[in-house]
């Protein structure tokens, strides 16, 4: 009886954070039904490759504009009101999607469904950092990152049959039904958190919250910064290459996804352990450079086999994610948590948004120049990171 919660333990779970990988596990299930396919939506309901870039330059800022107030409500009415909001306004996003009969009615549904993406994001990282110690931090975000990614293994596969079976529309919309149905089972999943609300004696303002950010953490932003533009550059653009340019169909891309979520799982937990126990630093490094050579890696890939190695380094990409996530957990203030990541994030997803749009021009003159130009600037975030964080820091 005393093995199971010391094997628990090992793993960084227990009450609250088996309920938020859980909550991750299940809105993952239904959002890979459909959301690589987004892209062959927009251009099904008439979007030119245009306004599909600028979708992702919206998602985009969305993403940064939204992380802020989602740690503010998680750190003042707590962590379990926030999550049971965020999957609430989500789920109206997802009606929003599946009834759209115009390309525009997408950007209202994206302004919802990023509530789950995005203002949920700081509320748990902020439930890893009150419910373990730092020697366990990192393998518990790689425990959160595996259970939201098995569903990928199958889900986007089994999304490109519904697509190839029934056509674009109406494959992704029964896929945002499915979505809506799972949404309301998240709901009873993060009711189970418990975890007290954050003191506010210890509350803070906008700009103390930045103030507070050692210049360790400020160095790593701009890195990251290098590294999310050189993936917003392509990520929108992804399906279509695949589809359009190589000519694959689209349960082979499904088929894809899965190949990089399996490499993801595979190498994740031992990275972690490893992370945890010896430093931070060569992980994040190894990650971003991955994130550097899987956009070339695409571009250079003529055939499915090509893709399917290309999508393996895209699954590297996350062997040092969780060090980094618990590189800025071990950063930032216990008092503002929330609130101190998602202003990290706020910053980082804002200054990527004009990349998506970026990404789309450069579409209409070639589509591998996009691919390319992401990279290059892959390569210097990976290099401002080596050459400016502190190793003391780091680890």
């Amino acid at each position: 009886m005393n093995q199971r919660p010391g094997v628990a333990s090992s793993f960084g779970l227990n009450r609250n954070t088996w309920a938020a990988a859980g909550a991750m596990f299940v809105m993952a299930l239904g959002e890979n039904l459909w959301r690589r396919f987004l892209p062959k939506y927009l251009q099904a309901l008439g979007a030119p490759v245009v306004v599909i870039g600028a979708y992702g330059s919206t998602e985009d800022l969305l993403d940064g504009l939204y992380q802020y107030p989602g740690g503010w409500v998680a750190d003042r009415y707590g962590r379990r009101a926030a999550l049971l909001t965020f999957v609430a306004i989500a789920i109206a996003g997802y009606s929003v999607l599946a009834v759209a009969g115009s390309w525009p009615v997408v950007f209202l549904g994206l302004v919802l469904i990023m509530a789950w993406t995005s203002m949920a994001s700081p509320t748990l990282f902020a439930v890893i950092g009150d419910a373990l110690p730092p020697s366990k931090r990192a393998i518990g975000f790689s425990v959160q990152s595996i259970l939201r990614r098995i569903p990928v293994l199958a889900a986007p596969t089994i999304g490109g049959l519904l697509i190839a079976a029934h056509g674009v529309r109406t494959g992704v919309r029964t896929g945002l039904v499915l979505s809506m149905v799972l949404g309301l089972v998240t709901l009873a999943v993060v009711s189970r958190v418990r975890l007290a609300i954050p003191d506010h004696a210890s509350a803070r303002s906008f700009r103390e919250v930045w103030a507070s950010f050692p210049s360790a953490l400020r160095r790593l932003l701009v890195s990251d910064v290098f590294i999310r533009t050189c993936d917003a550059l392509v990520d929108v653009f992804l399906v279509l290459y695949a589809l359009n340019v190589i000519g694959i169909s689209a349960p082979r891309f499904g088929v894809l996804i899965a190949v990089q979520m399996a490499t993801t799982i595979v190498v994740s937990i031992p990275a972690s352990r490893i992370a945890d126990r010896t430093g931070r630093k060569p992980f994040v490094i190894a990650t971003f450079l991955c994130f550097a050579v899987f956009p070339v890696a695409v571009a250079l890939a003529g055939s499915f086999p090509a893709l399917v190695a290309a999508f393996v380094v895209g699954g590297l990409r996350e062997i040092g994610e969780p060090a980094r996530k618990a590189f800025i957990l071990d950063l930032v203030p216990a008092g503002s948590r929330a609130r101190s990541v998602g202003l990290y994030y706020l910053i980082r997803s804002v200054a990527i948004a004009p990349a998506a749009t970026v990404g789309g021009l450069l579409w209409r003159v070639t589509p591998t120049l996009p691919f390319f130009l992401a990279g290059a600037i892959g390569l210097a975030g990976a290099l401002v990171f080596a050459l400016t964080v502190d190793e003391h820091y780091a680890g």
